[in-house]
């Protein structure tokens, strides 16, 4: 019984610890947003990639400057022009649909106004014309928190208002 009661009481002030890391004032939050403010203003959208397999959901975007928190997720409109993972069939089983998942990218285009049913998600979410893209970042780290969790099969956080 001390065994265990030493364990907890040693352990306690470590788990408390690791927590404040991953807090919303971590060093890891208090740096994204840092960078986050950094970015240059303009007539763009930062989009991070978020890849859910057999979902036709593209990503979140979001304005420069302004916080992950803010984003929306979307799906792309390719009338313009292609996503960044559109690639040849013959590419498929060579990092074909979805080899960038958690790619962070520069976008170009607008909102069309349209919302579109993706049966396999069950979310109606905005449509995004995309005009350009331009890759940041490959590997930008953690998308809303560094608790962040992607098991291949849900979104991060919940989209109430792309609900039907």
């Amino acid at each position: 019984m001390r065994h265990i009661l030493f364990r907890l009481v040693f352990l306690l002030p470590l788990l408390a610890l690791a927590s404040c890391e991953t807090g919303n004032d971590s060093p890891a939050m208090q740096a994204r947003r840092a960078a986050i403010a950094a970015e240059a203003p303009g007539d763009h959208y930062i989009g991070r990639r978020f890849v859910i397999e057999r979902t036709h959901l593209w990503g979140y975007l979001r304005r420069p400057q302004q916080s992950w928190d803010t984003s929306r997720l979307v799906i792309m409109s390719e009338r313009m022009k292609n996503t960044p993972d559109r690639l040849p069939e013959s590419a498929l089983g060579n990092g074909g649909y979805g080899y960038d998942h958690n790619h962070e990218y520069r976008i170009w285009g607008y909102f069309t106004g349209r919302k579109i049913f993706d049966p396999n998600s069950n979310l109606i979410l905005p449509e995004f014309m995309l005009q350009n893209y331009e890759l940041i970042n490959p590997k930008p780290g953690f998308l809303f928190s560094p608790k962040d969790k992607f098991n291949g099969y849900q979104l991060l956080r919940s989209e109430p208002e792309a609900l039907p």
